[in-house]
């Protein structure tokens, strides 16, 4: 084992980026998709951490609940930042299922001991006023039932606006997921220190 500092360094906490393509990073170099880009300004906001990028383009909740085992499987995890449900909106699927969905990714990620962050989305005006009031009432529903941190809508100021879109219009680009990092950061910083994190000792 490495040594740092004349003793063995506590590892970083870890935090599970889960999502669809807004995690993923179609479009954007590695190094500014938002796993890396929320890494880098935690770090620089005093914090020990690793970001890992489960991001799979095109998820739905279902296929997100289908991975879950498979992405625990890989290490324990202090922090989880759930991110799915657009696709299910764009492809106007049922939200009473995307709601099951997401509850049943909570309550496994907290069976594991990991606090959630969960990124909202909003319907679009596609499917009628009725299916965005049921969709969009998904997240604060699911917050408040589990308890866990909820980021308002992921995509707020990012959404519509051409110079933050790569050019799909759909898509952030490396401005768009920096406005997106600094949203979330605060939000993943609560579920950090109720995971009893401590910011890590800096001498510079």
């Amino acid at each position: 084992m490495a040594l740092f500092y004349g003793g063995a360094e506590a590892a970083p906490k870890r935090i599970l980026a889960y999502g669809d393509s807004l995690t993923a990073g179609p479009g954007l170099p590695a190094d500014e998709t938002l796993p890396v880009q929320l890494e880098k300004l935690l770090k620089a906001r005093g914090h020990d951490v690793e970001v890992i990028n489960a991001g799979v383009s095109g998820d739905t909740t279902a296929m997100g609940v289908d991975r879950l085992d498979y992405a625990l499987a890989a290490g324990p995890v202090e922090v989880a930042i759930l991110e799915l449900g657009a696709n299910d909106m764009l492809n106007g699927m049922s939200p009473k299922d995307a709601r099951s969905n997401l509850a049943r990714m909570i309550a496994t990620f907290q069976s594991k001991g990991v606090n959630v962050v969960l990124a909202a989305m909003v319907s679009s005006n596609n499917w009628g006023q009725a299916y965005r009031e049921e969709f969009d009432s998904i997240y604060p529903d699911l917050a408040t039932k589990f308890g866990v941190t909820m980021v308002p809508f992921f995509m707020e100021g990012v959404w519509g606006d051409p110079t933050l879109l790569i050019g799909d219009g759909v898509h952030p680009n490396a401005a768009g997921v920096r406005k997106i990092a600094d949203k979330i950061a605060p939000y993943v910083e609560k579920a950090l220190a109720s995971t009893g994190a401590t910011k890590e000792s800096r001498s510079h």
